[in-house]
């Protein structure tokens, strides 16, 4: 928590306390990871383990570092701790049909449980051909810092377009074209700028993000390399000194577009804890909004606004919220309800 710094802290700090809660998630503060998740405390590492990677699966994480839970001041055997932690990592493989997480790891800071780690994946390793597969296929586990099961991964690239323009240097000695082509590469040289842009959050880039730098890499004529390789991923942009610069703006905007829409999601997801909007579904039954909607009307309430435009089964309705009556165009007017959580009543 110290290394995190004192807005972890404060964050954890703020929602610890909301009952049910058996874990919190906040910021990464200053450590190099997006979000931390604080376990209750608790002696059934097996099941803490099991549901920090349904949330990872939930909230579409790629990957998720293990710390060896139990074995500072709680003082649990390392060798049963390996057994628990590995045996959930493979009930969960087993259970869950995956389609974000694809990267556990374990850190150990001390050299002695190496072994016992070792020994209990060793264990599993012929136990089962098909969950060995799946385990394998599936999940990269680290130990120590160092890969038990590797795989390459491709990095992601684009195309490279890049348009030649080749010099015929004539001369009447040899030594009069050496000097002009090494004055018309400083010259080239002078004008060339490479700026290399490093976040984890380049991870994310889908196909839209990948087309929009592909564009840029032809308006601009510049060489744009997305390298995912190692973390952090990076982006490297190669070409005239102004065109590159526009480029680097231009990529800092996206990454910036990314990092907003996902604070945005954490926001919702923690008002959620605390306040659910809901609308009339089917038969009369109240359902709730989505959790960006609860978001926006529980913002605008707090801002003291009267109203708000949101959408429900596709159409718009305009929300008093004084009233709690939403009315759209064509005049059908509906109630909503807001439920506040720790207090369970309206």
């Amino acid at each position: 928590m110290d290394a995190a710094g004192s807005q972890v802290e404060d964050e954890c700090a703020q929602y610890a306390g909301l009952p049910g809660n058996v874990l919190v998630i906040t910021q990464g503060g200053k450590l190099l990871c997006k979000k931390i998740m604080h376990l209750i405390n608790s002696n059934d590492v097996r099941s803490q383990v099991f549901t920090v990677l349904e949330k990872c699966e939930q909230r579409k994480y790629r990957s998720v570092s293990f710390p060896a839970i139990g074995t500072g001041q709680a003082g649990q055997s390392p060798a049963k701790l390996a057994d628990e932690m590995l045996d959930a990592i493979m009930e969960f493989a087993n259970k869950t049909s995956l389609q974000h997480l694809k990267k556990i790891k374990i850190v150990i800071f001390w050299k002695n449980m190496f072994r016992d780690f070792y020994e209990s994946m060793k264990k599993r390793e012929g136990s089962n051909s098909s969950i060995t597969g799946l385990w394998v296929s599936t999940f990269k586990i680290y130990v120590g810092g160092k890969t038990q099961l590797n795989e390459k991964k491709k990095p992601v690239g684009l195309e490279k377009k890049v348009d030649l323009a080749i010099f015929q240097i004539c001369g009447e000695s040899k030594k009069n074209v050496d000097e002009t082509e090494t004055w018309l590469k400083n010259l080239i040289s002078k004008e060339q700028l490479e700026n290399v842009i490093s976040d984890e959050l380049i991870e994310n880039f889908d196909e839209k993000h990948i087309d929009a730098l592909a564009d840029l890499q032809r308006r601009k004529h510049v060489t744009i390399q997305l390298e995912n390789k190692h973390p952090p991923h990076h982006i490297k942009i190669t070409g005239i000194s102004r065109d590159v610069c526009f480029v680097f703006v231009e990529v800092q905007k996206m990454i910036q577009k990314i990092k907003d829409a996902e604070e945005e999601q954490s926001k919702a997801e923690l008002v959620y804890n605390l306040v659910e909007w809901r609308f009339p579904g089917s038969k009369g039954i109240f359902v709730a909004f989505d959790k960006l909607t609860n978001m926006q009307l529980e913002d605008a309430k707090i801002a003291k606004k009267t109203h708000l435009t949101v959408k429900i089964n596709k159409s718009n309705y305009n929300v008093d919220l004084n009233t709690l009556q939403a009315h759209d165009d064509r005049g059908k007017t509906i109630s909503i309800q807001r439920v506040a959580k720790n207090e369970g009543k309206l």
